[in-house]
């Protein structure tokens, strides 16, 4: 790494309304640097790679690339000053081919046999031109979306949570492929909520709270306790192996013989109400296919699954949300949440009958409910009318998993991933609304491939492996080296 500066900003300031999203911030970017930004949920961090990248001009300060100052109008002029910006969520088309996504976008002249080198440089020998991307793994999928930033000469590359939903073997990839860029002298600003990616991959770490720099430090003098209390000011607290929750509740689902082919040939489970079980297995485990599954989303889903005795209909959203089930997708943007609408809009999106009398809704009663949601999730109130869009991806995803809690007619609540690309506290608070809902007398069943998420937040962990269930055991009897074998080999016992 060079001590030569690539990317400088100094004093960068952003303000929506009466909130400093950024507050005199400052920031610098080496040659051949991989360098983290890390920071609770809507301390500035996506605000400054929205500046940097041209989504969002800033109220004050300056920003520098190789010396020179720039003012990136938008993410065109961006990229035509060598800024690239790869975010969480994929914007590749599934229906073209791996070189048309390569294209898609770019004002530069890129010969196919460019690109083939790029893709070989990537680690990507193996997967042709004329692929198709949505027939590709979600971390080659990822590895295309980096050729394509690095196909348009891109010096300084932004990545946004990139390993969110990736399985391990897919994060060595991406990291192999950081480090040769790195390595052939491009600058990586790495933006994560994964502590152990940043000690194992960064070599330099800003942390940002409250629209501030509290410091820019060398990862190598870091341990993630010190980068945690860095992040919130204090070290959070985690629950104990030993807290087990015993609920008094008759609410209960069993499932009997789910098959959803052709990921998952058979799946049985009982959960009781006030407990929650956490699926834990990578990407493409089958998880996501059971708590979809269960909230109608597969026709082809068979199986008898019955709810406080009651036969659940499958394969019809709108029956299994009439018999109380709530899902809270993975992909919050695509299907959770509506961007161009205000938190207000969305929180009581789904409770318009709760808060409406002939078909309009009430103010005073909208006013109670998104009041009570806005204490539960810590959002503050000034923020309500914000267009969810604007948020950073924590606080959409508090937004989304608000949107399922305090329902009077729910029974079950479904979470896939629900704290993916959120910081340690913004987290805590999740899990917390999680727990809330959950004491209430709720049966919850959440999927994660995080395996601290899942030891935080499960009573009982079942993992899964390759379409089938391999083990169910309770979060005391369950061993991190244990359930993450299970995940990765599909060797366990059932023991709960």
């Amino acid at each position: 790494m060079s001590e030569t500066l690539r990317l400088e900003t100094q004093g960068i300031t952003k303000t929506y309304g009466h909130l400093h999203a950024l507050n005199d911030a400052s920031f610098d970017l080496r040659v051949g640097e991989v360098h983290a930004l890390l920071g609770h949920n809507g301390a500035g961090k996506s605000t400054l790679v929205k500046i940097l990248s041209g989504v969002v001009h800033p109220d004050a300060g300056s920003v520098r690339i190789d010396g020179e100052e720039v003012s990136p109008r938008n993410p065109r002029h961006a990229q035509d000053l060598g800024v690239a910006l790869v975010d969480q969520e994929l914007s590749l088309v599934p229906v073209l081919t791996v070189e048309e996504n390569l294209r898609l976008g770019s004002r530069r002249a890129v010969s196919s046999a460019d690109l083939r080198t790029l893709l070989d440089t990537l680690g990507l020998e193996h997967v042709k031109l004329t692929t198709l991307t949505g027939s590709l793994p979600i971390g080659e999928q990822q590895l295309v979306e980096i050729a394509r930033a690095l196909s348009r000469d891109a010096k300084i590359i932004i990545l946004d949570e990139p390993t969110a939903t990736l399985s391990e073997p897919e994060i060595e990839r991406v990291f192999a492929a950081v480090r040769r860029l790195a390595a052939q002298g491009k600058s990586v600003i790495y933006v994560s909520h994964r502590l152990g990616e940043v000690l194992t991959l960064c070599q330099r770490a800003t942390v940002f709270r409250d629209g501030k720099v509290v410091g820019t430090k060398n990862v190598a003098d870091l341990d993630r306790a010190g980068i945690v209390e860095m992040m919130l000011g204090h070290l959070p607290e985690f629950r104990t192996g030993s807290e087990v929750r015993t609920p008094e509740t008759p609410q209960h689902i069993s499932i009997r013989g789910l098959a959803i082919p052709p990921r998952v040939p058979t799946f049985d489970l009982e959960v009781r109400g006030g407990v929650i079980v956490g699926l834990a297995g990578q990407v493409g485990c089958g998880a996501s296919e059971v708590l979809r599954a269960l909230a109608g989303l597969v026709p082809n889903s068979r199986g008898d699954v019955e709810l406080g005795g009651v036969k659940l209909s499958l394969g019809s959203a709108v029956k299994s949300r009439a018999a109380g089930v709530f899902f809270s997708p993975s992909d919050r943007k695509e299907e959770g949440l509506f961007l161009t609408h205000s938190i207000v809009d969305n929180l009581v999106a789904t409770r318009l009958p709760r808060v409406s009398r002939g078909g309009f809704i009430q103010k005073s009663m909208q006013e109670a409910v998104v009041s009570k949601l806005l204490g539960l999730t810590g959002i503050a109130r000034e923020r309500r009318e914000l267009d969810v869009g604007v948020l950073s991806g924590g606080n959409q995803q508090k937004v989304l998993v608000a949107r399922g809690i305090d329902q009077t007619d729910s029974k079950v609540l479904l979470f896939d991933e629900p704290a993916r690309g959120v910081d340690v506290g913004g987290r805590a608070d999740i899990h917390d609304l999680i727990r809330g809902a959950a004491e209430q007398g709720n049966v919850v069943i959440f999927h994660s491939t995080d395996l601290d998420e899942v030891f935080d937040l499960a009573d009982v962990i079942v993992t899964m492996f390759a379409g089938r269930l391999v083990s169910v055991r309770t979060r005391a009897e369950a061993t991190p080296a244990g359930v993450l074998t299970d995940m990765t080999h599909g060797e366990g016992e059932v023991s709960a």
